[in-house]
């Protein structure tokens, strides 16, 4: 499998190995999802590509905890949203707050949806707001030298109806030249939790000029949770990645 730089679904990342803006993971540390729970309410509303598919979870009560330290799905989420945003998508973050982060993840996965491979709500855009390895996502461009060189200014992940995943990091070269790196795969079911993606070979955009570079590539990614405005999904060396709809 090609090095060249990818996202995953599932995750984003500079491996085949690991999530790009999509998924990736091997089948360690896999958390259980329990107690069961349903994808209701599907609908539809308008949106980039004219239809956006979303939906609702419901939890059966009897199975959530109704202890004061239980907290409920929402409230994780916003923990979440609150820990990692305005981090440069965790790099700012230190160990510590990884760590409270990854805990967080592991409370609001015990909420995911039954099959969430099959839930409508995978489907549409999607920010990369953090990796627990602030250098997976978008490969060198992320690296602590390409950081330096590469300021990025999005990360963005579309899920396309039925099979299509594409990913996108733009950014600002030197300081004044407009950038992107851009993926296109194919997303294929492993099972109920896991993804793989089947990427073409990335096109790179500098200014004016533009070409494709590299060779395919191949991530795999566990989704552990997802809303109408938040996915999560585990990379297979155990990275965690946070999605926020776009426009939620």
């Amino acid at each position: 499998m090609a090095s060249s730089p990818s996202f995953s679904l599932v995750s984003f990342s500079h491996v085949n190995t690991e999530p790009s803006f999509i998924l990736l993971s091997s089948r360690q540390n896999l958390v259980p999802l329990s107690p069961k729970r349903q994808c209701l309410r599907v609908f539809h509303r308008r949106g980039r590509n004219n239809s956006v598919i979303s939906a609702s979870v419901s939890f059966p009560a009897q199975e959530v905890s109704s202890s004061s330290s239980q907290r409920r799905p929402d409230e994780l989420a916003a923990s979440i949203f609150s820990k990692v945003m305005q981090t440069d998508r965790g790099v700012t973050l230190t160990r510590e707050q990884h760590l409270q982060v990854a805990e967080l993840a592991g409370e609001l996965s015990k909420y995911c949806v039954d099959s969430p491979v099959k839930c409508p709500l995978i489907f549409g855009d999607w920010d990369v707001v953090y990796c627990s390895n602030p250098t997976s996502p978008g490969g060198g461009f992320r690296s602590g030298l390409g950081r330096l060189v590469f300021k990025t200014n999005e990360m963005i992940q579309i899920v396309e109806a039925p099979d299509i995943v594409r990913n996108k990091v733009s950014f600002l070269a030197l300081g004044f030249l407009d950038g992107e790196v851009s993926l296109k795969g194919k997303l294929i079911v492993l099972d109920e939790k896991w993804i793989k993606v089947v990427f073409e070979p990335p096109e790179l955009k500098i200014g004016s000029l533009g070409f494709q570079f590299g060779g395919e590539s191949e991530v795999q990614l566990e989704i552990t949770y997802i809303d109408d405005k938040l996915r999560l999904g585990k990379g297979s060396r155990g990275s965690l990645f946070v999605f926020q709809r776009r426009n939620s």
